[in-house]
């Protein structure tokens, strides 16, 4: 098999990848920047999904639109709505969309270090959500 080789700016696929969970309704979406300490990507976001409908519509909708958008699919794929857990990995960006049972009892984002975080949503559920800038 070829290795999975990806010419793409990683910082605009982070921001897009935000931009989707953020448009799908994702909450509390945190984007960490790791270049500097994990040789496995250059991005982890994780964000949390209300139902298994909602896990998938936001895979869904990230595998689409990035496909569309930059001609990227993802390399891997694990788990799906009924894990409750799906990670989907774009090599230099990992996204990690976890149930709020999931994403509290594992505490993912305490792997990292919290100074690494380069975007944060919105704790007020009434704020109007937009396109993140960071």
């Amino acid at each position: 098999m070829a290795d999975y080789v990806v010419n793409v700016d990683s910082e605009a696929l982070a921001k897009q990848c935000v931009a989707i969970c953020e448009e799908r309704k994702a909450e509390n979406v945190v984007l960490f920047d790791v270049r500097e300490t994990s040789v496995l990507a250059d991005y982890y976001l994780l964000c949390t999904a209300t139902s298994m409908p909602h896990i998938r519509a936001i895979s869904d909708h990230l595998k689409v639109e990035i496909l569309g958008e930059l001609g990227l699919a993802p390399r891997a794929k694990e788990g799906d709505e009924s894990s409750e857990w799906v990670i989907m990995d774009y090599g230099v960006v990992i996204v990690h969309i976890l149930d709020g049972d999931r994403r509290r009892f594992y505490n993912v984002e305490e792997l990292w270090n919290q100074d690494r975080v380069i975007y944060r949503s919105s704790a007020d559920e009434t704020a109007a959500r937009k396109v993140p800038e960071f």
